[in-house]
């Protein structure tokens, strides 16, 4: 039998369907669980692949008190979209834009006695202080201050203070395992923070917000919630890891449904290699279907022989290597129209894989299957007003 014919055009190739009332729904139940504390919905990294200024404006009004960006300059994106309240960043280089956030009333975020320089140098250039987190180093062994430097740091933050230089606005730090359940690490760094903490109010730091829960600790450990959680990963309903449970079991809906249409179904007698390398060779007599997305779209290689694809209410599997901008399932000799859909994921409710089976099917975390869908699959956001 020839090839089928090309689907209507028109269509999307690929997209990737937002939903903002799932996302609404899920930053209400994360305030409900957060022990009377501030929420943050962290929007970094285009607010993890779905899509920063909608996924904040939803956010906002499902009732986060505050958005939190890795990025300065992402902070400065969002304020430029109008996106008003608390705010802050926290990964700086030097020579950043201080100035800049400074004017918009950002907060930074500051661990090193130079960060604090530039704050201070920016703020006396601008001419009102800064408002600036001090981040501990209690465990994670990246950003934030080690406990033996934290009495300079904390010296010299409060003496930039007394110039009217800067506000000493919150005292914070980030845990390494809370996503282990159990995990040793996380009560040793509990600790830790809470001398350091105390070490800072003693000295006369008068935070307004202590912060060290992000999503795994929003989520099981209320003793962490202090006066502000952040929920990263959670906000956009995706676990934050196997060990916690799946998302349905958290009460979090998967905001991000990603699909694409089928551009070519053929028939292929056995034997015949698919893709780059014949990693996959058929069976015997089947069908092949071409899905129009590939790894320059975020499609991981590493799914290559194993990522789960609904297609005409069956699951398959990517048949061969993810190409750049394609690859192939073999469809077992069914053959759906062209133009019919392929999902990838999405919240699973209708037997399609989510990003946590695109995950373990890769051998990778479910953060990494959200944020890496390329900037050439559009964005399509339902559920744009609130319901209620």
């Amino acid at each position: 039998m020839s090839e089928s014919v090309p689907p209507p055009s028109g269509t999307a190739r690929v997209r990737a369907e937002i939903d903002l009332e799932a996302l609404r729904g899920n930053v209400r139940s994360l305030r409900a669980r957060a022990s009377g504390a501030a929420l943050m919905a962290v929007v970094k990294a285009d607010a993890y692949g779905h899509g920063a200024v909608p996924c904040a404006l939803a956010a906002k009004e499902a009732g986060a008190d505050w958005l939190g960006t890795a990025t300065p300059e992402e902070a400065l994106a969002l304020r430029e979209a109008g996106l008003p309240g608390r705010m802050l960043c926290w990964l700086w280089a030097p020579g950043g834009p201080w100035r800049e956030a400074i004017a918009a009333d950002v907060d930074v975020s500051v661990s090193d006695p130079w960060a604090l320089r530039e704050a201070a140098g920016a703020a006396r250039a601008e001419g009102r202080p800064a408002r600036i987190h001090l981040k501990a180093d209690t465990g994670l062994g990246r950003g934030g201050c080690q406990p033996a430097d934290w009495p300079d740091l904390v010296a010299a933050a409060l003496a930039a203070q007394e110039e009217g230089l800067v506000r000493v606005v919150g005292l914070w730090s980030h845990f390494a395992c809370a996503d282990e359940p159990g995990h040793p690490a996380t009560d040793a760094q509990l600790a830790r923070f809470r001398e350091m903490v105390a070490y800072a109010e003693a000295r006369g730091v008068e935070p307004e917000v202590r912060h060290i829960a992000n999503s795994p600790a929003l989520l099981t450990r209320p003793d962490t919630h202090f006066d502000l959680v952040r929920a990263g990963i959670a906000t956009y309903g995706v676990s934050p890891s196997p060990e916690l449970g799946s998302a349905a079991g958290l009460g979090l809906r998967p905001v991000m449904r990603l699909s694409a249409d089928l551009v070519l179904v053929k028939d292929v007698p056995g034997g015949h290699g698919v893709s780059y390398g014949h990693h996959y060779v058929t069976p015997g007599d089947t069908t092949l279907g071409l899905v129009p997305a590939g790894y320059a779209d975020g499609i991981p290689r590493h799914a290559s022989g194993a990522g789960p694809v609904l297609v005409a209410g069956k699951l398959r599997t990517v048949a061969g290597r993810v190409a750049m901008d394609q690859f192939v399932v073999d469809l077992g000799g069914d053959r759906p129209e062209p133009g019919s859909e392929a999902v990838l994921f999405g919240a699973g409710d209708l037997g399609e894989p989510t990003a946590e089976d695109w995950a373990q099917a890769c051998g990778t975390i479910a953060y990494e299957i959200v944020t890496r869908i390329g900037v050439r699959v559009p964005r399509v956001y339902v559920n744009e007003h609130p319901t209620g």
